[in-house]
This record gives structure tokens, C-alpha cells and sequence, in this order.
């Protein structure tokens, strides 16, 4: 079969427009690292987007041999995403003013073929290149968001506050509220690679659950 490209085959999933809009999203397969701290200094972070870059590259890469996973076809490695809480309550927009307090999901979308046991072999040959790599939070999910509304902010992380306002008021216009949780979460994908793009041009998919709002009768 052709190369799956995320870009062309999941339009609706990565490339909403910059104007808010709903979205029903499957269930999909995920590898996924979790931690808490500030993602601009904390260590943690660091260790957590180097081991999903080296799964998922070296899943991507075991294409020949006996090791090659059943149903494997060629594709592109799917964007690096993130879910946000902080510590005390759920993210709801506006000036984070100590990101210490961040607790974080990231991960990265698998193709369908990965299984578990597939998730484990790439552990142990990611072991084999780094030793030192510690795999105690980090793990194969299948997360189905359901219900969303999402939209694209271009520019710097700092000031996603605008966009995710914009997005709260298409939320209750449309109406819905926005429904964050324990398990639903403030969802950021990023679609540009920050070390090379100048931070007026980055893209990032802003994403959050939401379900109908109840009428309250007197």
C-alpha cells in the first residue's frame, strides 16, 4: 500500500482551521508518557520526549527481519501531543503563572499494528541503545476523547490564552460546555517542530471535550 501520511489521510483530526469547530474523535492507539513540572525546564520532560521519539522511530524503522511487525505498511511518525492539568484543577485558559504545577500526558499516535507486544520489543531494543532509559511511566493506551471541539493557534505557546478563549465562546454558543475531567484534558497537538520554526509561525491544534449542556428548568 501507499505511505500513510497523518498530513493527507486525518485532515480533520490535525488540521482544523483557526476558526473553532466540532469533531467526534475515535479511539486511537497511543504511546504515552506522564510527569509533572514546568515542560521548559524540568528534566523529566525532556527524558519523557526522547523516549517517545525513540519508540516511535524505532517502530517505524523495524521494517525488515524477523522482527517486523505483523501488518506493518510505511508511514509517517504522527505529531507529538500533549494533555494538560494542573495541579490543583483543570485547565481552563487563560495566564499560567507557575507551570511547576503542570501535570502532563504526552504521547505520540501508533499505527494499528502496534501491540503490546510489539510496544515491548521496541523497549527492549531502545534499552540496548540507552541503558539508562527508565520506562516506569510510560506505557501502550487506546484513549478515545469522544466529543470535541478543537481549533489551530498560530504563534507562540504563551499566547494561546486568545485561542482557547475564541474556543470557549464557540462552546457555549454552540451549546455545549466544556467538559475537562480526570481522563478528558486540555489536548495540544504540535504540528511544528519548535527548535526550527519561528515562534509567530508555530501551529498548534488546541482540543477540548466537551458534551451538551443540560437546560435547567425553574
Amino acid at each position: 500500500m501507499d505511505k500513510l501520511d497523518y498530513k493527507k489521510a486525518y485532515k480533520e483530526l490535525y488540521f482544523p482551521k483557526s476558526t473553532p469547530s466540532l469533531i467526534q474523535v475515535p479511539g486511537m492507539t497511543f504511546i504515552q508518557v506522564t510527569g509533572k513540572g514546568d515542560p521548559n525546564t524540568c528534566q523529566e520532560y525532556k527524558d519523557a520526549i526522547e523516549i517517545l521519539y525513540g519508540l516511535s522511530w524505532g517502530i517505524k524503522m523495524n521494517r525488515k527481519g524477523e522482527e517486523r511487525p505483523e501488518g506493518y505498511f510505511e508511514y509517517t511518525v504522527f505529531p507529538l501531543e500533549g494533555m494538560w492539568q494542573l495541579e490543583d484543577t483543570s485547565m481552563e485558559g487563560g495566564i499560567i503563572r507557575d507551570k511547576n504545577n503542570f501535570k502532563w500526558i504526552s504521547m505520540i499516535r501508533q499505527p494499528d499494528f502496534v501491540t503490546p507486544q510489539v510496544f515491548e520489543k521496541a523497549k527492549e531494543r531502545l534499552l540496548k541503545k540507552k541503558p539508562d532509559t527508565d520506562f516506569t511511566n510510560t506505557r501502550l493506551a487506546v484513549y478515545e476523547e469522544g466529543l470535541c471541539c478543537q481549533v489551530m493557534h498560530t504563534g507562540p505557546f504563551d499566547e494561546e490564552a486568545a485561542s482557547i478563549e475564541k474556543l470557549e465562546a464557540y462552546i457555549r454558543e454552540a451549546g455545549y460546555e466544556t467538559d475537562i475531567t480526570e481522563v478528558r484534558q486540555h489536548h495540544e497537538i504540535y504540528l511544528s517542530d519548535f527548535r526550527r520554526t519561528a515562534p509567530e509561525r508555530m501551529k498548534t491544534v488546541i482540543r477540548h471535550p466537551v458534551k451538551v449542556k443540560l437546560l435547567v428548568t425553574p
